[in-house]
């Protein structure tokens, strides 16, 4: 699977991080902008026009960049710092952008937010509903 992914620093959380992709058999689409804002739209554009399947963005607290994601139509990018929270985003949100501080987590946190991020096949369909009502939000723009 192709995965966008950008970060506004490197350290040992984002070369975990991209280790594990590189672990787990992904391509990754590097999104190199000069700053955080152009790194997580740069992403969710990835994603949108589906030049890539999901993405990954991280910077200090991981906000910053969700919030320049989220503002591509059609990305829809969650702030996770625990398993349960970026499985809860794919499986109940349909969420295709992960984001995550690069500076709170430890690279085996982050690296075990990213597997349970890549690790859900498809939204529950019980929040199909939900879900269509969530990304015709878009249409408001």
């Amino acid at each position: 699977m192709l995965i966008a992914f950008a970060a506004d620093d490197s350290n040992a959380t984002t070369e975990a991080v991209l280790a594990e992709l590189a672990a787990q058999g992904h391509e990754v689409l590097r999104i190199t902008e000069p700053a955080w804002p152009d790194l997580g739209a740069g992403v969710g554009r990835a994603v949108a026009e589906g030049r890539a399947a999901l993405g990954v963005v991280m910077c200090w607290t991981g906000t910053g960049t969700a919030i320049a994601a989220n503002k591509v139509p059609g990305a829809l990018a969650a702030v996770a710092w625990d398993p349960w929270v970026a499985r809860g985003a794919r499986l109940w949100n349909d969420a295709n952008v992960l984001a995550m501080s690069l500076k709170r987590l430890a690279p085996d946190v982050a690296v075990e937010v990213l597997r349970a991020f890549l690790e859900v096949p498809a939204p529950d369909p019980d929040e199909a509903e939900s879900i269509a009502l969530l990304k015709g939000l878009d249409a408001g723009r």
